[in-house]
């Protein structure tokens, strides 16, 4: 029997728990509610979990709650309070203790100036599992024809693990400028693939701008996204998902579809957000530029 149909069926299980635990990180997620969604007998369910993950189902929620309270923190305005209950919980006291105790300062200390250090050191191990479904992107692709697009830019270059203090400027930008995401489209251009060395690393993040009647400080600039044909993969899911997808279009789609990439970066446009919606429903499009 082909094993590999029973793993990729195994595993989606297990997507389903992620997906429902990230829908409901501010409601109680007991064991057996978890096991119910996986089709996992209770018994067995806590240790498959720990085996497949690496930490327990215990931990592994209640670090989603803070991870998603910290990105409240970073990039959105709603109080500490608000945040902690939409997290999970019900005292303020309980959120700055949890918190604290992983990230080393308080909510508020870490709003005012985030700890990006800290941040990747709790978080980094909280990784999505699609390399294990076996995604394949090919239905959610399809060939388009772009035109023009005007955009307002934040160059990011350097380390990675910095962008944060990026993307808080340019959401501040796009604040004082009003020209939130509901009103303008948000693009991620990614000049260097994500595995260079991290001084060399640059993306520009990029809001849509009414032509030439927008103020930019010294740190943005205003330019094109240039139209044309473009292979667009469009799907739901983590930053990593998104990542395995623009992996896919070069590594699976492109040497097998006859097209020549045109000499402008990959990009992509994002279409909702995390912690807005849960990671699994944040919406994006990557987009490869064709000749």
């Amino acid at each position: 029997m082909d094993k590999q149909p029973i793993e990729r069926s195994y595993y989606a299980r297990f997507q389903r728990v992620l997906a429902y635990i990230e829908a409901n990180l501010g409601e109680p997620l007991d064991v057996i509610t978890l096991a119910r969604v996986a089709a996992f007998s209770p018994f067995h369910f806590q240790r498959q979990f720990t085996a497949t993950f690496g930490l327990s189902v215990g931990r592994y929620v209640q670090m989603h709650r803070l991870r998603r309270a910290a990105f409240g923190l970073a990039f959105r305005e709603d109080s500490v309070t608000d945040i902690g209950l939409a997290s999970g919980y019900d005292a303020s006291e309980a959120f700055s203790r949890a918190f604290r105790r992983e990230l080393g300062v308080s909510p508020t200390a870490f709003r005012n100036d985030p700890d990006w250090d800290s941040w990747h050191a709790a978080f980094d191990q909280l990784q999505p599992m699609g390399e294990k479904t076996g995604m394949d992107y090919a239905q959610q692709l399809t060939i388009e024809d772009t035109n023009d697009i005007e955009v307002a830019v934040l160059s990011h270059r350097g380390d990675p693990k910095r962008i944060g203090d990026s993307v808080r400027r340019f959401i501040a930008w796009r604040r004082a400028s009003g020209l939130p995401p509901s009103r303008s489209r948000t693009f991620n251009i990614f000049h260097t693939p994500p595995d260079v060395e991290p001084d060399d690393y640059r993306v520009d993040l990029c809001a849509e701008v009414p032509a030439a009647d927008v103020a930019v400080d010294d740190s943005m600039r205003l330019s094109t996204i240039p139209g044309g044909r473009v292979a667009v993969v469009h799907h739901r899911g983590s930053d990593e998902e998104m990542a395995a997808a623009f992996l896919w279009l070069y590594q699976t789609w492109l040497p097998q579809s006859g097209e020549e990439i045109r000499d402008f970066p990959p990009y992509l446009e994002r279409l909702s957000f995390y912690p807005d919606v849960p990671q699994s429903q944040a919406e994006w499009r990557v987009v490869l530029p064709l000749r």
